[in-house]
């Protein structure tokens, strides 16, 4: 008799974790460093780029940077300044974060490509990479069915500095920015977005 209570009991409490775990009543345990929610997010796969990726990057940037010695740029203010670290940042910020620093990346060396052949040759592959790690990152900061909170505090700072920065700078400062941040954001700010929680 004895035994027969303790296998119906063992039966209800197997039930009851199966029930208490599809209705999320039971936290699901995540692996560290995971996003939360992201379907379809596989930022974590550029916690390092190629050895040929990076040396295509080498090579655009010494390439930009000579094209901004015959310009002669006088630039007042630093776009982005030492104190920029994404690891001030929660991990979900992060994110928003680097998606903003991208796109002005992109768009000022899209420019540049434009308006120099020579700059559009050597721009070619990197502008690829960054395009490829743009698209892929946005499938991990997609808008939820709830309507996403307004950035506030440092991060709100941050993305209205990317914002104004179009508008007030020159071509050529942004185009120094950009050239002289560039692989910060490819070997720190990318690396510490790609790592999730194990970057601190």
């Amino acid at each position: 008799m004895k035994q027969g209570m303790s296998g119906g009991c063992m039966a209800v409490l197997v039930l009851m974790a199966a029930v208490l775990t599809v209705t999320g009543a039971v936290p699901v345990t995540r692996p560290l460093g995971a996003l939360p929610d992201a379907r379809g997010c596989h930022i974590a796969q550029f916690k390092s780029l190629s050895p040929q990726e990076l040396q295509a990057f080498k090579r655009a940037k010494d390439a930009l940077e000579e094209s901004l010695l015959l310009k002669d740029c006088r630039c007042r203010s630093r776009l982005f300044p030492r104190t920029w670290d994404l690891r001030q940042l929660q991990v979900r910020e992060r994110l928003v974060a680097l998606e903003a620093e991208l796109a002005l990346t992109l768009e000022v060396l899209e420019a540049t490509a434009d308006n120099d052949t020579a700059l559009g040759d050597v721009l070619d592959q990197p502008l690829h990479t960054l395009h490829h790690v743009l698209s892929q990152l946005r499938a991990c900061v997609q808008p939820q069915p709830t309507a996403r909170p307004r950035p506030r505090g440092r991060l709100h700072h941050w993305l209205h500095r990317l914002q104004e920065a179009s508008k007030k700078e020159s071509p050529g400062c942004l185009e120094a920015s950009v050239t002289f941040n560039l692989f910060r954001l490819l070997t720190r700010d990318l690396k510490c977005v790609a790592s999730g929680d194990l970057c601190v």
